[in-house]
């Protein structure tokens, strides 16, 4: 599960994604990706259906979020 900004910005980093090109994916405006991010490593603020839509754009481009005791990110492993 998505739950903070700098877990946000790493998966963003795995996949060469900028900011508006993940705003582009999630149906979103840049400034709510950068407002996002800007949360660091405290949890984001915003609406729950536009952290869901992250969430899914990522997942979907292969990002897997990992929350076992401290939020990260992997990439998802081909098949």
């Amino acid at each position: 599960m998505l739950t903070t900004g700098n877990q946000l910005k790493a998966g963003r980093a795995l996949l060469g994604m900028g900011q508006s090109e993940l705003a582009k994916c999630a149906g979103l405006n840049v400034n709510t990706i950068r407002s996002m991010e800007s949360s660091g490593t405290g949890p984001i603020a915003g609406r729950a259906k536009n952290i869901r839509s992250v969430q899914e754009a990522l997942e979907f481009a292969g990002i897997q979020f990992l929350n076992d005791g401290e939020p990260g990110v992997r990439l998802r492993k081909s098949k």
